[in-house]
């Protein structure tokens, strides 16, 4: 089966999953100001945009990473999805914490997962990677043979480019960043001039110069 990217693009940008506001930037946490603001988790509360999201996860997987055993969520925002999508591809799931349970068994690894079993991590949101990373180390001292990721949307930052590189993890999105601004420009989201300023701040988020038109 054929990854409809541009589809998952529009149900992002009509959900507001994937926002972009280039003149009214965002501020995140870090106090970086951003044109774009990712809340995945929205699509979860549209039936069929989750079917679109559910299925592309599953094709992904079908595709790149057949011998696939076991899904791993991210937690959390990768749980509901690496749930939905095991039951489309009838495999068993878990997902991996954050940090270890501080009570009971002392679980970070939630579900039955046997050494040697062939994993893929399901992420909602790739930035930098360092998160996903961190979940990827986990499963392999867990014993997992860990296949690869796959994720909802990726900025395709050179930082987390890199990093999975290094780490040697394969990671395939249903929509990266250039595909969604085209799709934004195309559908009059954002003016076409815009479309450079949100991949300069992709690019070096720590310099505010995207803000300035050309």
């Amino acid at each position: 089966m054929e990854l409809n990217r541009s589809l998952i693009a529009l149900d992002l940008l009509r959900l507001g999953a994937v926002f972009l506001r280039p003149d009214e930037p965002f501020t995140w946490a870090s106090g970086i100001l951003s044109p774009i603001y990712c809340d995945n988790r929205l699509t979860l509360s549209d039936v069929g945009v989750r079917e679109d999201v559910e299925n592309g996860l599953a094709t992904l997987i079908r595709n790149h990473f057949p011998t696939t055993q076991i899904l791993m969520g991210t937690s959390t925002a990768g749980i509901a999805h690496a749930a939905i999508t095991a039951t489309k591809l009838n495999l068993p799931m878990g997902y991996v914490r954050a940090t270890q349970k501080d009570h009971g068994r002392h679980n970070q690894i939630e579900g039955r997962l046997l050494p040697g079993q062939k994993v893929v991590v399901v992420e909602d949101l790739i930035s930098t990677g360092g998160s996903c990373l961190e979940v990827v180390k986990v499963l392999r001292e867990a014993g997992a043979e860990v296949l690869g990721v796959v994720s909802i949307f990726t900025y395709n930052m050179q930082k987390g480019v890199d990093a999975f590189r290094k780490e040697g993890v394969v990671s395939y999105s249903l929509c990266d960043l250039e595909t969604l601004l085209e799709a934004a420009v195309n559908n009059g989201y954002i003016k076409a001039e815009d479309k450079q300023r949100v991949i300069r701040f992709r690019n070096n988020p720590s310099d505010e110069g995207w803000m300035n038109k050309e």
